[in-house]
């Protein structure tokens, strides 16, 4: 973080100094790292107390004292002798934090932001763009998925007089949420990758998500850019709600960056990436799955938004081996068995996709079998979505099913009840047992995909299957 002092803390956050018992005073100097995680607060941090929805950050208080802190955000005063700030609402206080460390950075001149949204693929998205910048100059990034109205803030909180681009990601829950971000760190360009099923049921249904999602670009100046994905009939329309420049990203001839010649297969997946004005290259990426393709491409004009040369954006994105841990990781090995481990999250998109990459991906002659959990937040499309996604596996001929839990019991009764389909679905309770029905039935040479959302928790049965077939 910038260095500032207390005083300029507590003005930028809106609260009350108190020294009480501390020899500090409002010009202390504080430059150390913003957490919520008592866990993570290392000498000369700032720890931010806040109120959960099983827990309060505020019993933690103490922990992160007895760490060195050197400061503590509070909604009410603590019998320590830290440094504190009462505020009214310390998630308030953080946005009003990191809201004014933007600002000072952005002061200097140098920094450059991106903000990136979608139903399916920020991380991805996030994680390459960071690669391909933090080879130009300093660049700050999200850690994992902190793309909330508490993670984001950290993200932002990492930036010093130093960096010259922030990669935020950008999700949400509800109405509003994106645009308070987006208000936080005013990117230079922002990117819509999909709009899709995921978090429906926590938005009210498919129209608010798209609202919700649109707030990226309706927020963007004319000096600005919106990289917005031309395949996507819900994204599309969002080129009329924004004063910015409009890049389109996608596999159509509309496309300004363009993907062709695209070819799948278990090493990753390689295709040409053409720029509207004659550039062109190949593309050799390791990450699996045509679907992150599209992520490849947002990444990539964004980059050329931010002056990095083609060659340099492709060097970059042909290091990257994996997207993010639990994201389409390939493990396994042992007598030919490969194991894809895509269960950090799943929605009816990122489901279908991650099946037909299973689907293409398979060695010749051998069996595919996915191990499926339940997608969740997805409200009164549930039974509809999971039933499409069992229809699917059928007609793609994956060769078992393994289906894992209550919530997704609905998912092996449509693929059981599809009469086309020749194949087998079986239903276990729990990853232990789906753990057991695998390695009892995996034949040298089979490919097998482990998909969920997080809540279902099957990453860690990943994880396992991974170590087993080693």
């Amino acid at each position: 973080m910038i260095a500032l002092t207390l005083a300029e803390i507590t003005s930028a956050v809106g609260g009350g100094l108190r020294l009480d018992g501390t020899q500090a005073t409002p010009d202390t100097i504080v430059d150390g790292s913003v957490t919520t995680d008592s866990r993570e607060v290392g000498a000369g941090g700032i720890f931010v107390a806040k109120r959960g929805e099983f827990d309060d950050g505020h019993r933690f208080a103490p922990a992160a004292a007895a760490q060195g802190a050197a400061l503590l955000i509070v909604e009410h005063p603590l019998d320590l002798p830290v440094p504190q700030i009462v505020v009214a609402d310390s998630v308030d206080a953080l946005g009003a934090f990191a809201t004014e460390v933007v600002r000072r950075v952005r002061a200097l001149g140098r920094l450059r932001i991106v903000g990136v949204t979608g139903s399916n693929g920020k991380t991805t998205t996030k994680n390459l763009l960071r690669t391909v910048l933090e080879r130009v100059g300093p660049t700050v990034a999200a850690r994992a998925s902190f793309n909330n109205e508490v993670g984001a803030p950290i993200t932002m909180l990492e930036l010093t007089n130093e960096t010259e681009f922030l990669v935020a990601e950008m999700g949400a829950s509800g109405i509003g949420e994106i645009a308070r971000l987006v208000r936080m760190a005013r990117p230079d360009v922002g990117i819509v990758l999909k709009v899709g099923l995921a978090h429906a049921g926590e938005f009210g249904g498919i129209e608010q998500t798209v609202r919700a999602k649109s707030e990226m670009v309706t927020e963007l100046l004319e000096t600005d850019v919106a990289v917005l994905n031309a395949d996507d009939p819900r994204v599309v329309p969002m080129a009329g709600l924004t004063a910015a420049r409009v890049v389109w990203f996608g596999f159509g001839e509309s496309a300004d960056v363009r993907a062709t010649d695209i070819q799948a297969h278990a090493r990753g997946t390689e295709f040409t990436v053409a720029v509207r004005g004659g550039e062109s290259a190949q593309v050799r990426f390791s990450v699996l799955g045509e679907h992150h393709v599209m992520n490849a491409l947002a990444a990539i004009a964004a980059s050329l938004e931010l002056g990095v040369p083609l060659p340099a954006v492709v060097d970059a994105l042909e290091q990257v081996t994996l997207a993010e841990r639990w994201r389409m990781q390939v493990m396994g090995g042992r007598d030919g068995v490969t194991i894809i481990n895509d269960a950090y999250n799943a929605s009816p998109d990122s489901m279908s996709a991650a099946l037909k990459t299973l689907a293409q991906v398979k060695n010749p002659g051998s069996r595919t079998i996915a191990v499926l959990g339940e997608m969740s937040e997805l409200g009164e499309f549930s039974g509809e979505e999971h039933d499409r996604i069992g229809l699917l596996a059928v007609r793609l001929g994956i060769s078992q099913l393994v289906i894992v839990g209550q919530g997704a019991r609905r998912l092996h009764i449509t693929a059981i009840n599809e009469g086309s389909w020749d194949g087998e679905s079986a239903f276990v309770e729990s990853s232990d047992e789906a753990f057991d029905l695998v390695t009892s039935s995996v034949r040298p040479g089979d490919t097998v995909l482990v998909k969920s959302s997080n809540s279902a928790g099957l990453r860690h049965l990943g994880d396992r299957l991974g170590e087993w077939f080693s």
